[in-house]
């Protein structure tokens, strides 16, 4: 019964702040409309999710969190002094390919969302058969080590998370 009436508790919740906060200020109405979005909205779109993920720990979760935007403040500062001090004639593009070990197209997507929020790099493909990523990054002399930290920074973590 509990599952009828939350079938994603965690989306439930995240409606209910997202709801407040678009609203800007807080008054019993918003909060009671909040709550109705958070309910409805899950219970319609729950036979869309068949088989969505678990998402058991908890603390690897908050380590990831904790990285990535670690990570973007870190990639802020250092792309801030490629377009400031760096001429283009010295900065070095490249297209780096990622060979993936994670297979859940929401480990997939969510590393694919990480590398696009921080900054210098976006990912720009997933291959057909969803075993590399190809990602693009505005200053990468040396590509291999670009794929390495990816594979061990997010990658082997998303693993833990989502497999």
């Amino acid at each position: 019964m509990f599952r009828k009436i939350l079938p994603h508790p965690l989306l439930t919740l995240l409606l209910i702040v997202v709801w407040q906060m678009l609203m800007n200020s807080f008054s019993l109405g918003n909060l009671v409309l909040g709550v109705i979005l958070g309910l409805a909205i899950p219970i319609m779109t729950a036979p869309y999710w068949p088989n969505r993920p678990r998402l058991a720990n908890l603390p690897k979760i908050v380590e990831y969190v904790l990285i990535v935007l670690w990570d973007i403040v870190v990639a802020n500062v250092i792309v801030a002094q490629i377009i400031l001090f760096k001429r283009n004639s010295d900065m070095q593009p490249n297209w780096v390919t990622i060979p993936l070990d994670i297979r859940t197209p929401e480990a997939i997507t969510v590393l694919a969302g990480t590398i696009t929020m921080t900054p210098g790099t976006v990912s720009s493909d997933v291959s057909a058969c969803g075993r590399s990523l190809l990602i693009h990054c505005l200053h990468a002399p040396d590509p291999d080590s670009v794929r390495d930290e990816i594979k061990e920074r997010y990658e082997r973590r998303l693993k833990e998370i989502f497999e």
